[in-house]
């Protein structure tokens, strides 16, 4: 172990205190991420996937984390957990840092005390144990049972807790649905009585209509143990209901934290603009006429004033330069709420987006071949052999939209003419030097 490793070691306390620290109004501070740089590969490859990321988790507190695809969410989570190192920056627990190195008991705690609910149920449990198994890992792993019979009734309450049965206990992963394996993929968490639970979007692959028993499980233990979670996802219409605040990240760069009602009331980031934008609305005429706020990154000039994440007041925090927080402020000040989705009432921009729309159905219809539609190549030889009636038949494919039948004929046919047209050609000049 070099010089640096063993100041990084002994900087890290050897366990974790009963308490973190307080804020000024009497909140736990669970977790702390603090400008936490995070970097895949070296040199001129190297990808810097989160950038100077910062923000507080409370206890208790269900703290969400939202983004599109790739914009970094996963891998903050991936981070507190010790999986992905950061390349600067540090995070804490409890007061206590445990990113980098640090010793081997405070490790065995932080497995302990933060579980991790993963997206995909199917991929995140073990095919060739049964459930009992998977669920008692954790206990056989720090002994967290009395004896045989404790650790029984300990695995069928957490079972029961999450909505299965004892004897779904005897099973394996791939008798259970979707939701199922998920509420699994829950009670091996829960089992080992966390304090973080790190749920990264642990109801994108469910149907809809499921994602409430999900759901439901996870706040029940947070109202009867004091659970804390990290949720990560990026459907805003259901983490809106389940948040106390919310982070939202675009490629790399936290943009805007704020409480779940502030953020949705005041969203003052573009980028956040155009994510509650997208939210699907109830009503199909509504829905239909909503006009979709599309977020264009160059609209920021930081070629000189740098940005940065501060807090504009009502504990809600947005990332820009100077101009723009000047700006946000102000829109804040107003106190009245931002509008991110917009109806429109008129008539030509309605027309123009039904245009589009048949435009796109039309393309649609065309690309769905039937099942004759082959492209038999023999179908061009044809063509090639008998160019007008190719010709004629290519145009009763395309008219009943066997569109790869058509292409063939046609190519065909087009070719066959081109042939004859020189055989034709040449025969002539033949003709007329005979005749010379």
């Amino acid at each position: 172990m070099g010089k640096k490793d063993q100041e990084q070691l002994s900087s890290s306390a050897a366990h974790f205190p009963e308490h973190g620290p307080m804020t000024e109004d009497g909140k736990e501070i669970l977790l702390q991420v603090k400008n936490v740089d995070i970097t895949f590969g070296h040199g001129d490859a190297a990808v810097k996937a989160v950038k100077n990321a910062s923000f507080d988790i409370y206890k208790g507190e269900t703290f969400s984390l939202v983004g599109e695809s790739g914009s970094g969410k996963t891998t903050v989570g991936r981070a507190v957990i010790r999986v992905n190192p950061c390349s600067a920056g540090e995070i804490d627990y409890k007061g206590v840092r445990i990113s980098g190195k640090i010793p081997k008991s405070l490790d065995r705690e932080v497995i302990r005390n933060i579980q991790m609910v993963f997206q995909d149920p199917a991929a995140s449990l073990n095919e060739r144990a049964t459930v009992d198994y998977i669920i008692s890992e954790g206990l056989y792993n720090f002994h967290l049972y009395e004896n045989e019979a404790d650790r029984v009734q300990k695995v069928e309450k957490i079972i029961e807790e999450v909505g299965l049965l004892p004897e779904h206990l005897t099973r394996y992963p791939h008798e259970f649905s979707g939701g199922q394996r998920q509420r699994i993929g829950i009670a091996r968490a829960m089992v080992m009585q966390p304090e973080l639970v790190i749920a990264d979007e642990p109801i994108s692959a469910l149907d809809v209509s499921i994602r409430a028993q999900v759901l439901n499980p996870m706040k029940q233990f947070q109202r009867e143990h004091g659970v804390t979670y990290l949720f990560i996802a990026h459907d805003l219409s259901v983490v809106r209901f389940i948040s106390d605040r919310i982070a939202v990240i675009y490629k790399g760069n936290i943009v805007e934290v704020a409480e779940s009602e502030e953020l949705f009331n005041f969203p003052l980031h573009p980028y956040t603009h155009s994510l509650i934008s997208a939210i699907p609305i109830p009503d199909p005429k509504l829905e239909k006429h909503k006009v979709l706020y599309t977020y264009d990154p160059s609209i920021h000039d930081y070629s000189t004033d740098q940005p940065e994440l501060v807090d504009i007041g009502h504990n809600h925090y947005v990332y820009g330069n100077k101009k723009e927080i000047e700006e946000y402020k102000k829109i804040r000040e107003t106190n009245v709420p931002v509008k991110s989705i917009k109806i429109t009432d008129n008539q030509e921009e309605i027309d123009r987006k039904i245009d589009e729309s048949e435009e796109i159905h039309a393309a649609d219809a065309i690309l769905q071949h039937p099942q004759g539609d082959t492209g038999n190549p023999l179908l061009g030889v044809l063509a090639f052999i008998f160019s007008i009636l190719g010709i004629i038949m290519a145009t009763v494919f395309l008219h009943n939209r066997y569109v790869r039948n058509y292409r063939v004929m046609k190519k065909g046919a087009i070719i066959g003419f081109i042939f004859k047209a020189v055989i034709l050609l040449l025969f002539g000049i033949l003709l007329i030097l005979a005749v010379v």
